[in-house]
């Protein structure tokens, strides 16, 4: 019974690892995308349609660099390298193939962003850096972990679910929102196409 337990145990602990991930510094260099001032941040909330329940939670930066935090995510592109949830490079083409991705006939995406100094977005920034791969089920809490700790977010919760998240997001005070939709498919095959095929992101 005891060997029975401790190997149930260790299979949980696998199945709660997160994968990391490391790109090398060349390919993060080589599609390094800077938009320029404003420097802001947007939430991405993903809602599922039937249910009415959170999905997803991630975060783009925009400072001295774009990117995306999608925390536990299963977005990807192979011409974006990625280092642990943090993906690079995320021009407007990216941005458009990752909502996309996740804005379908069955889900909504919430788009909330607030301007930031460049101090507060470099602070954001150096934070999903430095946070690690995140375990499956665990994205909004990571985002609202890294957010909590930034000036001008103190308010917001420490918190598993992501439409709580995304409501106490909407209330700082300057944050603009959009709700996105989308009669794709559930599978969204034609976005996953366009993907795989290795598509250029100028």
């Amino acid at each position: 019974m005891r060997l029975l337990l401790c190997l149930v145990a260790l299979l949980g602990l696998v199945a709660c690892g997160a994968q990391p991930k490391w790109a090398p510094q060349e390919q993060v260099e080589a599609v390094r995308f800077v938009e320029g001032p404003p420097n802001y941040i947007t939430l991405y909330t993903v809602v599922n349609k039937r249910t009415g329940s959170g999905a997803h939670s991630a975060i783009l930066v925009n400072g001295s660099e774009r990117l995306i935090f999608d925390p536990a995510g299963t977005w990807y592109h192979p011409r974006l390298p990625e280092r642990n949830d943090v993906h690079f490079g995320m021009n407007d083409k990216a941005m458009a193939f990752y909502i996309d991705y996740h804005t379908r006939i069955t889900y909504d995406t919430i788009e909330q962003k607030i301007y930031v100094s460049p101090e507060v977005a470099e602070l954001v920034l150096a934070r999903v850096k430095a946070y690690g791969a995140v375990p499956k089920a665990m994205c909004t809490q990571a985002t609202s972990s890294i957010l909590r700790g930034v000036p001008g977010f103190e308010s917001l919760p420490q918190t598993f679910y992501p439409k709580k998240l995304s409501a106490a997001f909407g209330k700082l005070p300057g944050v603009t929102t959009r709700v996105i939709t989308d009669n794709d498919d559930d599978n969204n095959h034609g976005v996953l196409l366009v993907q795989h095929d290795g598509t250029p992101l100028p």
